[in-house]
């Protein structure tokens, strides 16, 4: 199985359709959700899809209140009210993604990516 994620609703449309393009499954909250749902079921679903999330969603960062072991991945997208640098982020994501196809990889980790790195928290 490759890689698939859940989006979260704060992820921008561009973040989406790029990671369909290289040939990623990818899913918009919106379409199984609500997208008001609360984050404990945005990601419960994400575990019901087998999906990993992808977030800006600063919540699903914080390992206390998510802690990654639980969790088929979160990937949460660092832009820290700088929309500026969502095409340097995106890319990062990207390249790190065709260097880590196994899905195995992502299961229990929360990966924060910035600009100039990505960091991983177990």
């Amino acid at each position: 199985m490759g890689l698939r994620f859940l989006a979260d609703q704060c992820v921008p449309s561009v973040v989406i359709e790029t990671l369909r393009d290289v040939g990623y499954e990818i899913w918009y909250l919106r379409d199984h959700l609500p997208i008001e749902s609360p984050d404990m079921v945005v990601i419960a679903k994400a575990q019901e899809l087998r999906a990993i999330l992808i977030s800006m969603n600063g919540d699903f960062a914080h390992i206390f209140n998510y802690p990654p072991a639980n969790y088929q991945g979160i990937v949460a997208l660092q832009v820290r009210n700088h929309p500026e640098v969502l095409p340097q982020v995106i890319s990062r994501l990207k390249d790190y993604l065709s260097d880590n196809p196994d899905v195995e990889h992502y299961k229990g980790k929360l990966f924060l990516v910035e600009v100039h790195r990505i960091r991983i928290r177990q």
